[in-house]
């Protein structure tokens, strides 16, 4: 999987649709997150949105190269957190939906 924050609503779908149409990944959850976090020597607050991309590790490299290009950030929260484990046909039905 893929965690990813965008600015808001708007881009987060705009990311995640990129993200799908192009096979990068069989599924995109989004959702409101409230974020603190430390950037050029401050302590911040935001409203954001997380994106969390069902994908294969075969292609999370070419998935976190899709998000860079479309985020607006300096430096995006793009991260890959593995499935260890899951029931065999949702993980086949992301691999199935991934192929290229």
């Amino acid at each position: 999987m893929i965690y990813a924050t965008a600015p808001d609503e708007k881009t987060a779908e705009v990311i995640a649709s990129a993200i799908v149409e192009k096979r990068l990944a069989a599924c995109a959850n989004i959702f409101p997150i409230q974020s603190i976090f430390r950037w050029k020597g401050k302590t911040e607050k935001s409203t954001e949105v997380a994106i969390i991309l069902k994908t294969c590790k075969s292609i999370a490299q070419k998935c976190e190269a899709e998000i860079k290009k479309l985020h607006p950030y300096e430096v995006p929260c793009i991260v890959q957190i593995p499935i260890e484990d899951g029931i065999s046909e949702f993980l086949d039905w992301i691999a199935e939906e991934t192929k290229h």
